[in-house]
This record gives C-alpha cells, sequence and structure tokens, in this order.
C-alpha cells in the first residue's frame, strides 16, 4: 500500500536530477512511491529517470514525446498518484532525509489541512547561501491557518515542501495556460477551502540557479502576473479585503511598470491608493503613482518593491 505519493516535475536538469531522486528515495518512511514526469527533455534526464525506474520499483515514469508545460505535467502527475498523502518536488530541488516523517506526525493531527515547511536556499553547486525560503519568498507573518488574504496578496508557500492528502490535493487543477504563475492559483483555490500548518524547520532544500523557469521569460512572467490578478478579482472580487485588493491592484502596477507600460503603471498604483487610502502601504503607492515608477524614487522602489513594502508596514503599522 502506498503512504505518499511523490511528484517529480523534469525538464533538462540531468546536472541535479539524480541528486534530487535519491533525496525522495532516501526519506524514513516506508510506503512511497516516486512519480517522474519528464516534459521533453533534450538532456540525459530520460536516461537517468530509466536507470532509476529501472533499479528502484518505487520510481514511476513517465514521458511527454514533446514539451507540454510545467502544469500540464503536474496535472498529470497528480492522476497517477495512489498514495494517501502527495507531496510535490522539482527535479533540481532536495528534499531532507526525514521530511515526509515529521509532516506525517503534523498531518495526522491536521488531516484537512496543507501542510509545507520552510527551507533552505542553495545555488547551482548545494551549497548553502544563508537564506530561507520565507526571506527569499518575503513571506507575511501569518503563514498557518486561514492565509487565503495572505495568498490572494502573493504567493509565498514554499511547494517542494507541501504535503496534504492526495483527494484534497486533486480537488483542483493547475491551469494548463499558465506557465509561471500555475502553483500561486492552485494555492489560492486550496487556500479558499483548506487551512495550513507551517512548519518552521527547514525539510527541504530550494534550488536558485540560472536556469530556474521565471528566469528565462521575465515578460511572460509579468503577463501572467496581470492575468491571474485579473483572474483572482472576478472569482472572489465580493470577498477580498480592501487590504488585499490595494496589495493586488499594486502588483498588477508593478507587472505593466516591467513591461514598460507606464501609464498603466500609474493607473494601477492610484487604484492601489483609493482602494484602501489608510493602509500601511498607501505612502508607497502614493509615491509610484506620483513618479510613475519613474527617476530615483520611482526606479528604486520599482526595483525593491517586495522590501520595500515589508519596511513601509513596520513603519506605518
Amino acid at each position: 500500500m502506498v503512504l505518499v505519493s511523490v511528484v517529480m516535475l523534469s525538464y533538462n536538469h540531468e546536472k541535479y536530477l539524480a541528486e534530487a531522486i535519491e533525496s525522495v528515495l532516501n526519506q524514513t518512511i516506508h510506503g512511497l512511491e516516486l512519480i517522474i514526469v519528464d516534459d521533453g527533455s533534450t538532456d540525459n534526464s530520460r536516461l537517468i529517470i530509466k536507470e532509476y525506474s529501472a533499479k528502484d520499483s518505487r520510481v514511476k515514469s513517465y514521458f511527454h514525446e514533446k514539451n507540454l508545460g510545467i502544469s500540464r505535467s503536474a496535472n498529470d502527475c497528480l492522476k497517477k498518484a495512489t498514495g494517501e498523502y502527495v507531496g510535490f518536488i522539482g527535479s533540481d530541488d532536495l528534499w531532507l532525509p526525514q521530511k515526509t516523517e515529521k509532516q506525517l506526525k503534523v498531518i495526522d493531527k491536521n488531516p484537512s489541512r496543507i501542510i509545507w515547511s520552510e527551507g533552505q536556499i542553495i545555488d547551482g553547486n548545494g551549497a548553502l547561501t544563508g537564506q530561507t525560503v520565507t526571506e527569499h519568498n518575503y513571506s507575511p507573518a501569518k503563514k498557518s491557518g486561514n492565509i487565503f488574504q495572505e495568498l490572494l496578496r502573493e504567493d509565498f508557500i514554499f511547494g517542494q515542501s507541501v504535503l496534504m492528502k492526495t483527494e484534497i490535493a486533486k480537488e483542483f487543477s493547475f491551469n494548463e495556460n499558465l506557465r509561471f504563475v500555475n502553483d500561486h492559483q492552485y494555492f489560492v483555490e486550496l487556500s479558499k477551502e483548506h487551512d495550513f500548518v507551517f512548519m518552521p524547520e527547514p525539510l527541504a532544500n530550494y534550488r536558485v540557479h540560472g536556469e530556474n523557469s521565471t528566469q528565462k521569460d521575465q515578460k511572460l512572467w509579468f503577463k501572467e502576473r496581470i492575468i491571474l490578478r485579473n483572474y483572482l478579482i472576478r472569482m472572489y472580487g465580493d470577498i477580498i479585503s480592501a487590504q488585499s485588493m490595494a496589495d493586488i491592484y499594486y502588483k498588477i502596477g508593478h507587472a505593466y511598470a516591467g513591461l514598460d507600460e507606464k501609464e498603466l503603471a500609474k493607473y494601477y498604483y492610484t487604484k492601489a491608493v483609493f482602494t484602501n487610502p489608510l493602509r500601511s502601504h498607501t505612502p508607497l503607492y502614493v509615491i509610484l503613482a506620483l513618479t510613475n515608477g519613474e527617476g530615483f524614487f520611482g526606479e528604486t522602489l520599482e526595483s525593491h518593491y517586495k522590501k520595500v513594502l515589508m519596511l513601509s508596514a513596520r513603519i506605518f503599522s
């Protein structure tokens, strides 16, 4: 009987793939299956996956003949998951040996909740950078419980650390029209129905290197951030708090600024100001609306917007 299904999406990560697979197979629990979908890799990833599949029956491998995208691969993996619980890992990331064992103890007490944990950032050579994933993602103070409003503003969940009931994971699917922000939509939809539990102990390592997907096409990333936030407004507009709505407008403005659409950026910065004028972040929105993200102050705020958001919250709260 399979207790935990582990979903791994593979695409051209031959340098890191074997280490990622080993980190799953070396978990301290029994009853684990590793489902790998390779999305049309052009390097030696397929060969590496086939070797592991041949020597370890826990590894189930599937191959796309052409690249169909992260969302399609994730959905295909979830369909094949047979375990009571499911977790996710990138083919360039690592799990610590006791990750699933420790999380299963927590989820036994919280069966309807989604468990996630702290992680550590590693570089392309596997060396620790000294930064945690929550620092890297500028995660909010509230990481457990009902975090629907927090996730509307930004995705901060460390996806490679997540563990949940498989039946919960299958309540929603990844949007196959989105390449970069599909996980954000997925976690927002889950958070609407389920609470989360955050474990502060680092249980996985997230690798940051030049081949991370969001670094390959910044323009598409900005466009998808706009598409997603407009979708969130359409779907949840009547229950989005003023604070979250202001931040959504701000993020749309920031994305338009990244696309050099300055007038649209200014329009959404202004909407952010008037949506929640007494919010701690409002001084930031005002400056961006007045500067249009240009000049010394505007450009500085634009380039460091996440740090500025955190700082303004501390100063004006």
